[in-house]
């Protein structure tokens, strides 16, 4: 339905009140200044003087001028009290004139009048706050209404052409719209479709796009919600709420909900210390009440999405509730390619940019990651007026997303300058021996982001989803190869490495008590238990081992990170005219592509083969 002409009609509406109401005040107010009202006494002595021009009597009121004005005013009233008074008008030559006295009605009008503006601005008032309080209607009943937005299905263009990198996820959700399309054929055989089906996945990975994608496809009304909509300061407002969509739903199906962020409504109940009943807790058991109330045939399916499951209470997640877990993941190599076709559509990318080669710099991309990869591509080259955006232009796109922003105005020492070119040399020869499958994208030394002085970038070859205990050792020993460096050239040490050795020491510890890769403490997992109320590991209680295992846990830890850099110095000892040949160049070009770094890896000769994932980093 259109509702442009009421809405156009309600706001020209109100604008006329609003002017009615000022132009009555201001009435008021300019007739109160202007009429100074004067006792019958003081009348008279005016009339004696000649001090009166004219008047107007209206029954028992008086309306006068005055020939001059007195005490600065120039018009007066009065009341009128016995005919002697109106006999002297004659004597002392006072033009007047008389208008019939006004009606009980017309007295009752006046009266009437700004009660009834005063009683109509309180109303228009309250239903402007209230409406956005109550995020629907236009009374102080809205509060409890859903603020779901509905889309028809002329609104919702999306369409799974739109949507790549999730091929998987697609097809288990196809169905969907088949049953929506025809309900008889789902349910031929007794099937019947899942109530609602809880898409999760990482931010950016396209959940929400999905949801529209199914709704665009199957041509039905689709409500869009968060949860975080639900919950109000007021208590009963969110499950009011609730019930106001799925009564809205059941109006318009076959029809599509879809609650974004469902663990801020749907977290995991708990008992209070203090007692006494949440709102959010009200809310969600309204959400249970509600699925558990309405069949599918009905033709409503609820989709959800988050990226904490873990959140999400247990009973909303049995069966007859979310039956389904879709996950969405990022994209793969496959997937990013399709992607960035997808939004390439949108720019105008010049012949030369390949996109395969985009795909595999952009490893653990999300979805999002990759159309802001290419919006800021177009960015950059819309400031250096360039025709097309070029292949550099993403480059550069995505060593601002990796690395951050670059910060020309900060000039490093020429002492600062040496130390962190051998660090970052030391990350990319240490990285290209030990990494054959990984090739280093580039090094370089001008300051980036939060306090990053330099940057190396490696890429993985090939797409990886296991690694081995030899992986993560050759890791530690990329990431550490830059304090190596230093040690070697200076003999002393910088605090540059803190983000290498934080991310060393983490490896080292999810090797000793997760995967259980050390023969001394077995194959046994350490790792602390996930509380199911808390997005995080436990911060209280005893740990699963007694305090010489954690002793034997640190030390094992530490000879892991201390073997990792003994073999980057050993590694870069044997090299060193190699390393000081290549800082040397680093110094003075401050930047070094791939191009650039294969005459000094040439040089560095047969290295032990190893692979490993995506290394960036970051000299702080």
């Amino acid at each position: 339905m259109d509702t442009t002409h009421d809405k156009k009609f309600s706001v020209n509406f109100y604008h006329l009140f609003l002017a009615l109401v000022v132009f009555f005040l201001v009435r008021s107010c300019l007739q109160d200044a202007s009429q100074k009202r004067i006792g019958t006494s003081e009348f008279k002595q005016h009339l004696e003087r000649g001090a009166v021009k004219s008047v107007v009597i209206q029954g028992e009121k008086v309306s006068g001028i005055f020939v001059r004005p007195v005490k600065g005013e120039t018009t007066f009233t009065t009341t009128l009290v016995g005919p002697e008074v109106a006999a002297q008008f004659d004597k002392y030559k006072v033009p007047y004139n008389g208008l019939e006295a006004s009606s009980a009605m017309g007295s009752l009008a006046l009266f009437l009048l700004p009660t009834l503006i005063l009683i109509g601005f309180w109303y228009f008032v309250l239903r402007r706050g209230l409406k956005g309080m109550g995020g629907g209607g236009g009374s102080f009943m809205s509060v409890g209404k859903s603020k779901a937005k509905i889309y028809v299905e002329t609104d919702t263009k999306t369409t799974f052409r739109d949507v790549a990198g999730a091929d998987e996820a697609l097809e288990e959700l196809r169905e969907v719209t088949t049953f929506l399309k025809n309900a008889d054929k789902t349910s031929a055989l007794g099937g019947k479709m899942p109530k609602g089906i809880l898409l999760v996945g990482s931010p950016g990975t396209g959940k929400t796009l999905i949801a529209k994608a199914i709704a665009g496809e199957a041509g039905v009304p689709f409500f869009s919600t968060s949860g975080a909509e639900f919950v109000e300061m007021f208590v009963g407002v969110g499950a009011a709420r609730v019930r106001d969509l799925f009564e809205q739903a059941k109006k318009a199906s076959p029809c599509i909900i879809f609650i974004d962020e469902l663990d801020a409504m749907g977290k995991t109940r708990h008992s209070s210390i203090m007692g006494g009943n949440d709102e959010k807790e009200q809310t969600l058991n309204q959400l249970l009440v509600e699925m558990d109330g309405f069949d599918t045939q009905g033709g409503i399916i609820i989709l959800a999405a988050t990226n904490r499951p873990e959140m999400i209470d247990p009973a909303l997640l049995r069966a007859g509730r979310f039956d389904r877990q879709v996950v969405v993941d990022r994209p793969d190599r496959k997937g990013r390619i399709d992607i960035l076709s997808i939004h390439l559509r949108k720019v105008k990318a010049s012949t030369a940019v390949n996109v395969d080669s985009l795909a595999g710099l952009t490893p653990g991309f999300s979805g999002a990651d990759l159309a802001n990869l290419v919006n800021e591509a177009a960015l950059i080259a819309t400031r250096e007026d360039s025709p097309a955006v070029e292949m550099d232009h993403f480059t550069r796109a995505m060593e601002r997303m990796v690395a951050g922003i670059e910060k020309k105005s900060k000039v490093l020492l020429p002492k600062e300058k040496e130390i962190v070119s051998y660090h970052e040399m030391g990350h990319a020869l240490v990285g290209h021996g030990f990494s054959h499958n990984d090739r280093v994208h580039k090094v370089s030394i001008i300051p980036h982001g939060f306090g990053a002085m330099g940057y190396t970038i490696q890429h993985p070859t090939e797409e990886r989803y296991l690694m081995t205990k030899e992986d993560l050792e050759n890791k530690m020993t990329v990431l550490l190869a830059g304090r190596a460096s230093e040690t070697l050239v200076f003999g002393n040490l910088s605090t540059g490495a803190s983000d290498d050795l934080a991310r060393a020491t983490t490896i080292a510890r999810e090797m000793v008590m997760r995967f259980g890769m050390t023969n001394e403490l077995g194959f046994v997992s350490y790792e602390a238990p996930t509380s199911p109320f808390l997005d995080a590991k436990e911060s209280f209680g005893r740990p699963g081992f007694s305090n010489e295992t954690a002793r034997e846990i640190d030390e094992a830890v530490k000879t892991m990170v201390m073997a990792a850099y003994r073999r980057a110095l050993d590694f870069l000892g044997a090299r060193r005219p190699l390393l000081d040949c290549a800082a040397h160049t680093l110094m003075e070009r401050e930047t070094l592509n791939e191009e650039e770094l294969k005459e000094f890896f040439a040089q560095l000769g047969p290295g032990p083969n190893a692979r490993s994932t995506e290394i960036v980093s970051i000299h702080h």
